[in-house]
């Protein structure tokens, strides 16, 4: 990917997040002509004047920037959700149009998804419903970044792509309680019971459910990847390619960091989409992606992370 970047001039989204630090850290080993961050602290993308301001003198444009949040966040702040996220994906594209970008992959979400798919879930089938309720306001806020895209290469031929990632995981996650996904969720979960020697942890649910999860570095060498070799219309996945339930998700961050306790599983919470899994076949095909981290070395890294730096 080398010489695709070293004349370019790049402006990440939220890349002082959780995945933008990491596509970042990575990107910079292509020695690119200009990486800009437009992060929270210096432009509001909900702005248009700011992101016009964000997307001048850029090349290609990663937006990466987003509200977001687990079960409990998407339903607190269902409106929060769908407003900022909408603005900032609509306001975003239509400033790089007007800056002529040359390239912008805008960033969905596996939550776009109907609520029941057929599993593995393929790019074909994203408009087949409406997806789970919890996530609705959100997935569909990213979704019409799809809409936009299209609409943007039939009138203006403006060249923007569309990936959808499943759950990311990693070191820096969003460990914070009101607003973290399941992995961070539970691991501070775990450790914090360890630590004050309590006898059980209490996870939302049944643990029938089923995710997937890209590892963090892998979703940012994909991200990339896409950048560099993929320039079509259709939308493509970005994943691990594996599923497991909550349950087993439990069971395994119980094990890795050592806690002695039982699980309680709090069956008035709701459980989310009922599975969740990738076809990753069109991003292997198109450009070369296949995610290398395995699981359980994926959360070791992430558990010492959170161990190290939660103090």
């Amino acid at each position: 990917m080398k010489n695709y970047w070293t004349d370019k001039k790049v402006l990440i989204t939220g890349g002082k997040g959780f995945l933008g630090t990491h596509l970042i850290e990575r990107l910079k080993t292509f020695n690119p002509k200009l990486i800009r961050i437009a992060d929270k602290d210096k432009y509001d993308l909900r702005e248009y004047k700011d992101c016009l301001k964000a997307t001048k003198d850029i090349d290609v444009v990663i937006h990466l920037a987003a509200k977001v949040g687990g079960i409990g966040f998407n339903r607190e702040f269902p409106a929060d959700l769908f407003d900022d996220n909408i603005l900032m994906g609509t306001f975003m594209m239509k400033a790089a149009r007007i800056n002529k970008v040359k390239k912008y992959l805008a960033l969905g979400t596996i939550c776009a998804y109907p609520k029941f798919t057929p599993v593995p879930f393929k790019e074909e089938n994203l408009w087949m419903g409406y997806p789970e309720e919890t996530n609705a306001p959100y997935g569909l806020a990213k979704k019409m970044q799809l809409v936009q895209a299209n609409a943007y290469r039939d009138q203006y031929m403006f060249n923007a792509i569309f990936i959808l990632p499943v759950n990311l995981y990693g070191p820096g996650d969003n460990f914070k309680e009101e607003s973290s996904h399941v992995i961070p969720a539970l691991i501070k979960k775990f450790v914090e019971a360890k630590e004050k020697n309590k006898k059980e942890v209490v996870v939302w649910g049944t643990g029938k459910p089923t995710r997937e999860f890209l590892y963090v570095k892998d979703a940012a060498e994909g991200i990339l990847k896409a950048c560099e070799k993929y320039d079509k219309v259709d939308p493509v996945n970005l994943g691990a390619g594996f599923e497991i339930s909550i349950k087993d998700l439990a069971d395994l961050i119980k094990k890795l960091t050592g806690f002695k306790g039982k699980i309680v599983w709090d069956k008035s919470k709701p459980d989310g989409q009922p599975r969740r899994k990738l076809n990753t076949d069109m991003a292997k095909k198109e450009f070369g992606f296949v995610a290398t981290t395995d699981f359980p070395q994926g959360l070791k890294e992430s558990i010492n992370w959170y161990i190290k730096n939660h103090k």
